[in-house]
């Protein structure tokens, strides 16, 4: 058994062996090996004193100013890892399900020095570190889905991280797992039900979010979009447009996921991400502030990119992309790129405090005249308004 202990201006670790075993092991394979392995998480070379044939003792950190500093080579990290002297500690704090070791699993996402509380600017909160305690799983999806949901507790806090998520986008797409979508056409007629019918099947669909692949997340959202903005017409997937700025030398290729086309032929981007908790304002405010976060911030600066190049490519584009996507629209629909407008799907808002929610609405309506940025939450709303209105 692992205990932590705060002694003065050291942390300890307190071994005791089970059921009165003798814990002499410790000391044979320091001496033969010259260290000692615990639970896979803790590495020592020597320990501090032997209480008893069945305790020892070993010196994890040293206090300096407000942090503890543990060395970097008892947990095979980067960086010595720093952790304020306030904060709460156990053994779960290090070891996670079937002893994965918590702070190399956070090492292996970024960088740079892991410090934990205190007042250094890119310190992870207290508050945010036991989220992402909570985070870990305890059950065989730890491997997959840990790294994504903790990137986005981290990303506040980083700049080096590795793309976790995309680790866990190509796990899913090797699920050999269909989720279809169902029919609507049935209902097309019954304005009402139709509507009812949508809502009901997103929210059976945000409670199993994680174990759809993103691509038939993205479809079956937008067959639901098609519905309750009528205007939409056609979807162009993946569409292929030119950037001529990002290489002044050469022509980039970029491809957009998904664009919507109105029934004058106007197109439209349209950007919708998984709906991953905790993904849109930062916990920690900047001069009384909530930020947006960098997957809301990212996913805002792709489209204005797409926006951009859209714009920039002209009659030209608008030829061309017709002509590649022409049997995709309707007959004798003429496309047009003119000041094309974005929407961005992503993440929920259902547990945001008022100035939360007044923060958020502040940087929906910075973007508003060229971005619409909803959460599922918002599309939830908007569906029980539209069935409201034509129930009465």
């Amino acid at each position: 058994m692992i205990t932590i202990i705060k002694d003065r201006n050291r942390l300890l670790i307190k071994y005791e062996s089970e059921r009165h075993f003798s814990a002499d092991w410790i000391d044979q394979n320091i001496q033969q090996y010259g260290a000692v392995n615990l639970k896979r998480v803790f590495t020592f070379t020597q320990h501090d004193g032997a209480p008893s044939d069945y305790t020892r003792i070993f010196i994890l950190g040293r206090r300096r100013g407000e942090y503890f500093r543990i060395n970097k080579d008892f947990l095979e990290l980067k960086h010595d890892l720093l952790i304020a002297a306030e904060v709460k500690l156990t053994h779960k704090s290090f070891i996670a399900h079937r002893n994965i070791s918590i702070f190399r699993k956070i090492d292996s996402l970024v960088n740079e020095q892991i410090v934990i509380g205190g007042s250094l600017e890119k310190a992870i909160p207290n508050e945010a570190f036991e989220d992402l305690l909570r985070s870990f799983p305890n059950t065989t999806e730890l491997t997959h889905y840990a790294g994504a949901r903790i990137s986005r507790i981290l990303g506040d806090y980083f700049e080096t991280m590795t793309d976790a998520q995309l680790k866990l986008k190509k796990h899913l797409e090797h699920k050999h797992t269909s989720r279809l979508s169902p029919r609507v056409e049935f209902i097309k007629d019954y304005e009402a039900q139709k509507f009812v019918f949508i809502r009901e099947e997103l929210q059976l669909m945000l409670k199993s979010a994680d174990s759809y692949k993103e691509r038939d997340w993205q479809k079956k959202i937008v067959s639901f979009l098609l519905l309750i903005f009528p205007k939409y017409v056609a979807v162009l997937e993946n569409l292929h447009i030119k950037d001529f700025y990002s290489n002044p030398s050469k022509t980039t290729d970029r491809y957009i996921d998904l664009t919507l086309v109105d029934a004058n032929g106007t197109i439209d981007v349209i950007e919708i991400k998984q709906p991953f908790d905790d993904c849109l304002l930062s916990k920690r405010r900047y001069r009384d502030n909530y930020t947006p976060k960098m997957e809301l911030g990212g996913s805002v600066m792709q489209v204005e990119k797409y926006l951009f190049h859209l714009n920039k490519w002209g009659r030209e584009g608008e030829r061309t992309i017709y002509e590649k996507r022409k049997d995709e629209l309707p007959v004798d629909l003429k496309l047009q790129v003119t000041n094309p407008k974005a929407m961005v799907i992503l993440g929920r808002d259902k547990n945001f405090d008022s100035d939360q929610r007044f923060d958020f609405e502040i940087i929906k309506r910075k973007y508003a005249n060229i971005i619409d940025i909803m959460t599922y939450d918002d599309l939830l709303r908007r569906l029980d308004n539209i069935i409201e209105m034509i129930q009465r």
